[in-house]
């Protein structure tokens, strides 16, 4: 596990690759909650990007990638992107992981993205609260229990308009009864 700000060369040098391919992104996971819920560390940085931006530029993106010290599996990364599954890059300078989910959970989300300093003076785009809260209801179905308390956190905080969409996105994804229970769980266990 490590601090969030151990990623910011990691995240620099990645994002300015898929600035420069146009390819429309935003940090999602584990970030999120530590700049929607609370602080806590992360073992990985999780990136959406857009599955056609990153599909017409494949070669040169993980040519680039691979220049700039990301170790990668190429092949592996485009069958990611012909099947919509996540991939990873390793930073062998940091020693750091990065997934990389070439198509958004939840429908929409990158057309939401917000502008948040993550790390000071450096403003990136990441999920909203909305999508991040849906998107950690997504994994809790799937049987992530970090992500149970990440909601939890993440939905104490919104404000009423934005927890009005947590719900829609909840119903939206078949996952609403799943979300009340979540959020009726405590956070620590009682004994």
């Amino acid at each position: 596990m490590h601090p969030a700000e151990m990623f910011r060369g990691t995240l620099s040098r990645l994002l300015d690759i898929l600035t420069r391919h146009d390819v429309k992104f935003h940090l999602t996971g584990g970030i999120t909650s530590v700049a929607y819920g609370e602080p806590r560390m992360t073992q990985d940085i999780d990136i959406v990007v857009e599955n056609t931006a990153i599909a017409r530029s494949l070669d040169a993106f993980t040519a680039a990638v691979a220049q700039a010290g990301f170790m990668l599996d190429a092949e592996v990364i485009r069958r990611a992107v012909a099947e919509k599954s996540m991939f990873q890059l390793f930073d062998m300078a940091e020693a750091l992981k990065i997934d990389i989910y070439p198509r958004e959970m939840i429908p929409g989300e990158l057309g939401r993205s917000v502008s948040l300093e993550v790390f000071e003076g450096m403003p990136l785009p990441v999920v909203s609260r909305p999508d991040a809260a849906a998107s950690k209801l997504v994994w809790a179905s799937k049987g992530s229990h970090k992500s149970r308390r990440d909601l939890r956190q993440i939905v104490r905080r919104l404000p009423s308009g934005e927890r009005a969409e947590v719900d829609r996105l909840a119903v939206l994804l078949g996952l609403g009864d799943l979300l009340a229970a979540i959020l009726a769980e405590p956070d620590e266990i009682s004994g």
